[in-house]
């Protein structure tokens, strides 16, 4: 069974975030550094377009990839 952009994107969101969404780890950041928070604000935003350009047969491999790493730690 293939999974659904959204799927993949709630996945990595999980990896990357942990328990934050990704625009709270943004705030989060910005309230210790606003420079880093900018930072933070373009990765984000950077992660969002990488992840709709990508086609969802690598984006399914990648998920499956990280999660199986992520599983090991």
């Amino acid at each position: 069974m293939s999974m659904s952009k959204t799927e993949a994107k709630q996945l990595l969101e999980r990896i990357i975030f942990e328990t934050d969404r990704p625009q709270e780890w943004v705030q989060d950041v910005w309230g210790l550094s606003p420079t880093l928070g900018e930072d933070a604000a373009k990765l984000v935003d950077v992660f969002e377009m990488l992840i709709e350009c990508c086609a969802d047969e690598k984006l399914e491999n990648l998920v499956h990839s990280l999660y199986q790493e992520h599983v090991d730690l």
